[in-house]
């Protein structure tokens, strides 16, 4: 990705803890949890590759078409599992929009991303709107509510308000990836 160096590092910091807590989230009890956790720990360790900076290592040419076929994969299967349940569709814009951003930066000479002068494309433009509207209802959701008497705190990845977090700080991320390609 394309910036300053701090800001890619922080990125791939972000991302990279946010796949990693997503881990941790796949030891739940509860299957739908851990196959959800699952999809976003590779979510997060995939942008955190990707956000590395390229001011510092750049990606082999092999790379981005990879990147591609990875998250075409992973939108494939969230294809598959939104037909149970339409929080999937979210997991299947977020492939789309790593793979979009794969094939940017595959077809880019020199891995910069030329517009030619004509501002953001269309796809960008509309992938930044999809996300910066998640961000800001992910960021509702994460309001504290009145605690349920006798709810169990449950273990770390039984804690839906990290798992909130975990989808916010994910967002973001792709916000901040998108605004940057």
């Amino acid at each position: 990705m394309h910036g300053p160096v701090s800001s890619g590092w922080l990125l791939v910091a972000l991302c990279a803890a946010t796949g990693a807590y997503c881990l941790l989230r796949m030891r739940s009890d509860v299957e739908e949890q851990r196959r959800a956790a699952g999809g976003e720990a590779l979510m997060g360790f995939g942008m955190a590759a990707m956000a590395v900076p390229a001011a510092v290592v750049t990606q082999p040419a092999w790379a981005w078409p990879v990147y591609a076929a990875v998250f075409g994969a992973a939108g494939l299967r969230a294809l598959w599992a939104a037909r149970s349940g339409r929080h999937h569709l979210h997991h299947l814009v977020g492939a789309g929009a790593m793979v979009y951003m794969s094939l940017v930066m595959a077809a880019s000479p020199g891995h910069g991303h030329g517009h030619g002068g004509s501002g953001v494309p269309l796809l960008t433009g509309a992938l930044l709107l999809y996300f910066a509207g998640y961000v800001l209802l992910a960021g509702v959701r994460l309001v504290p509510v009145p605690a349920v008497a006798g709810a169990a705190g449950g273990g770390w990845g039984d804690r839906p308000e990290l798992a909130r977090a975990c989808r916010l700080s994910m967002g973001i991320a792709m916000l901040a990836m998108l605004a940057m390609l």
